[in-house]
C-alpha cells in the first residue's frame, strides 16, 4: 500500500492535472457503484453499468476540472497557511463554490440521463436543497482540515477520497427519479 501511494505521489508531482481529473472520474464511479450495490440494494445482476460509466464521465470532464481548478483560483484569492486563511477559503468555498457546483452537478447529470428541460427543473427543486444542507453537515470540517494541512496539488485527492461516501450520496440523489 506504501509502494501505491508513493506512486501516486510521484504521478501527481510530474502530471497533477491528469492525475486529478483520472481520480475524480474514478471516484465518482466507485461512489455509484457503492451507491447502486449498497444504498439502493441492485446486486450485480441489476447494476446499471451506463449509469457508472455516466457518472465517471461528469467526474473526468466536469468534477476534476471544475474543483481542480477552482482550487488554484481559491489559492490565489485567498493567500497563506494559517488557520484564519483556512477559515477564509473554507467560507469562500462553501459560501461562493459550493451551491454553485452541485446545482450543476445535479444538472449535468439530469441532462445525462434524458431529463428534459422542465423535469430538470423540477428535479433541481425536489432535491438541491437537501443535497445543499447534506453538504454542509461533511463539507466545512473537510476543507478547514484540507486547506489548512493538504498542499494544494494533493486537496483534490483528499475530497476524493472523503468524497467516495458524498459521491455515493449524490449518485442515489441525482438518478433517484
Amino acid at each position: 500500500m506504501a509502494g501505491l501511494w508513493r506512486s501516486y505521489q510521484a504521478l501527481m508531482t510530474r502530471h497533477p492535472w491528469t492525475v486529478q481529473i483520472i481520480t475524480a472520474g474514478t471516484l465518482v464511479g466507485v461512489g455509484d457503484v457503492i451507491s447502486q450495490q449498497v444504498l439502493e440494494r441492485r446486486g450485480l445482476a441489476n447494476h446499471n453499468v451506463t449509469r457508472t460509466a455516466k457518472m465517471m464521465s461528469i467526474g473526468f470532464f466536469f468534477v476534476g476540472p471544475a474543483i481542480g481548478g477552482w482550487y488554484k483560483v481559491l489559492d490565489k484569492l485567498v493567500t497563506g497557511g494559517t488557520k484564519s486563511a483556512a477559515m477564509k477559503k473554507m467560507l469562500v468555498d462553501q459560501l461562493g463554490f459550493a451551491p454553485c457546483f452541485l446545482g450543476a452537478f445535479l444538472g449535468i447529470s439530469g441532462t445525462l440521463n434524458g431529463l428534459t428541460v422542465e423535469e430538470n427543473v423540477a428535479k433541481l427543486k425536489r432535491d438541491y436543497t437537501d443535497a445543499l444542507i447534506s453538504n454542509y453537515y461533511l463539507w466545512p470540517a473537510v476543507q478547514i482540515a484540507n486547506f489548512y494541512f493538504i498542499p494544494l496539488h494533493h486537496r483534490l485527492a483528499v475530497v476524493q477520497i472523503v468524497a467516495i461516501g458524498w459521491n455515493s450520496y449524490l449518485s442515489w440523489k441525482a438518478n433517484k427519479m
